[in-house]
């Protein structure tokens, strides 16, 4: 089936490259600020990926004529035409880090805390009013410990998106003792999404990671409350390295990348189950692309959305990668290469939605004097304890200050309430399907088909990407409209 649109012949003959790596300092978006859009420009293979991974695989952007240089990507490159990738910061490649032993712990928490402090100074230098992103994790706990000398005046701000895990009463603790001001905001799904909508025409380029709409809440908000910047504590997992848990083998051993009919989802006992779900999910899944977080569309959901072949031509971005995934030797080295690949998405969703708010944005553990110190001084032993203990240099720091806390032990992050989304925004989202058709023509179908299952995250998470990409689609479409009597011509892909 061909898709056909009423569009310009051609996309904006434009080939721009905009480096994207937190690595390398604040984007410059300029060249996207008189972007005409339009159908043509769009990259449907990107729309794929959006769909079935959450993210778009870099170089690619969501513009045919739009590539990024994320981190692993030589941004002097031509990322157009003969894109490379390498992750230069796999565990094996830092073969001078010293012993255990041959280390004092005390210098080695000293040194880390300066050098964080430092981080922290230059990354928030242009900033009056910084505010702290308090996820209540080890990455926030220890940043705050940095910000509270650093930056004394910064506001501390934490997200409650359910009920599954409320760190609000630990996080603000930290934030007491340490002297700085805390800040909580529980997610409303309804206005969440309001907040997303009104900035989607200021937004460069798009993502559908999982905590968009709640980095569009708190980014709305902290504007809203004066302040002019965000403090992220993304950045560390690559240097510091990413445990495999159990359950993450198990799940890249139950990817076969198979294809299931759909009928068995439409079964009670399956439909209803999340858990079954998300099994019956992975098994269509390819194994690497497993350890990108969520429950997305599976290779033939995208192909009857899109009413042809497209999923193929997205997981076929993936053999990018290839030889980066074939070097690294363990499960672990393969999650430190996952965790960059997605950069794009984790690090995006802040960028872009920074960017339409006009506020400022940084990231300390990005900062290269920190990055480079723990990766080549740090023993192993505290990047990870041989019993699988992660960054072990950051507990210490922790510990200095505060007694064994609940975070610490327990991963905590930005949840969202895609079920209450799906029930609140519905249909509002089935009406940007509808509107979308010439693109997506089996999105109306497949949220008519799955309304009444909406209460299972395994779908509700799949509505999520939908209510992220068709509004954002929309408006680019709409950005470039052409006269009525414009001859339709062929989508190119």
């Amino acid at each position: 089936m061909t898709v056909t649109i009423a569009v310009p012949a051609a996309a904006t003959g434009r080939r721009i490259q905009i480096g994207l790596s937190p690595h390398a300092g604040a984007p410059d978006f300029a060249p996207l600020a008189d972007y005409p859009g339009g159908a043509a420009a769009l990259d449907l293979v990107s729309v794929a990926d959006l769909l079935r991974n959450s993210f778009v695989y870099p170089p690619h952007t969501i513009y045919k004529d739009v590539k990024v240089a994320t981190t692993g990507f030589d941004p002097s490159q031509d990322l157009h035409d003969s894109p490379r990738f390498h992750f230069a910061r796999q565990s094996a490649a830092a073969m001078a880090r010293p012993a255990a032993a041959a280390v004092d712990a005390r210098t080695l928490v000293d040194t880390y805390h300066r050098l964080l402090c430092r981080a922290v100074a230059e990354s928030t230098a242009a900033m009056s009013t910084p505010w702290l992103l308090q996820s209540g994790g080890k990455d926030s706990t220890s940043m705050a410990i940095a910000m509270a000398e650093a930056r004394p005046q910064t506001t501390c701000i934490t997200y409650l998106g359910g009920s599954e895990e409320n760190e609000v009463a630990s996080a603000r603790l930290v934030a007491r003792r340490l002297g700085l001001r805390h800040e909580a905001l529980v997610c409303d799904p309804a206005r969440a999404y309001g907040r997303y909508l009104a900035m989607v025409p200021r937004m460069p380029l798009l993502t559908a990671d999982f905590a968009v709409l709640s980095y569009a809440d708190l980014a709305t908000e902290i504007g809203a409350r004066g302040g002019d910047g965000i403090v992220d504590a993304l950045g560390s997992d690559p240097y510091f390295g990413v445990p495999a848990p159990w359950q993450q083998r198990m799940l890249g051993l139950l990817a076969r990348g198979l294809r299931l009919p759909a009928w068995i989802f439409r079964s009670g006992l399956v439909g209803r189950n999340f858990k079954l779900c998300y099994a019956l999910g992975t098994l269509q899944m390819d194994a690497f692309e497993r350890f990108y977080a969520g429950s997305r569309f599976t290779d033939a959901e995208v192909d009857a959305l899109f009413g042809q072949r497209v999923a193929d031509r997205s997981r076929q971005r993936l053999e990018l990668f290839r030889s980066d995934i074939a070097a690294a030797k363990t499960q672990e080295a393969r999650r430190r290469v996952s965790a960059t690949i997605v950069e794009a998405a984790i690090f995006g969703k802040g960028m872009y939605a920074a960017s339409a708010l006009g506020l400022r944005l940084a990231y300390p553990y990005c900062e290269a004097p920190l990055c480079d110190w723990v990766f080549h001084q740090v023993p192993d032993d505290y990047l990870m304890a041989p019993d699988g203990t992660n960054k072990v240099l950051v507990r210490r720091h922790i510990a200095r200050h505060f007694e064994q806390l609940p975070y610490v032990q327990h991963k905590g992050s930005f949840r969202f309430d895609l079920c209450g989304l799906a029930r609140l925004r519905f249909d509002q989202v089935h009406d940007f399907a509808m509107q979308a058709q010439p693109l997506l023509p089996g999105a109306p179908r497949w949220l008519e088909a799955h309304r009444h299952r909406l209460y299972n995250k395994y779908f509700a998470s799949k509505f999520y990407l939908l209510a992220i990409v068709l509004p954002w689609l929309l408006d680019r479409m709409k950005a470039a409209q052409v006269p009525a009597d414009a001859p339709a011509a062929p989508l190119q892909m």
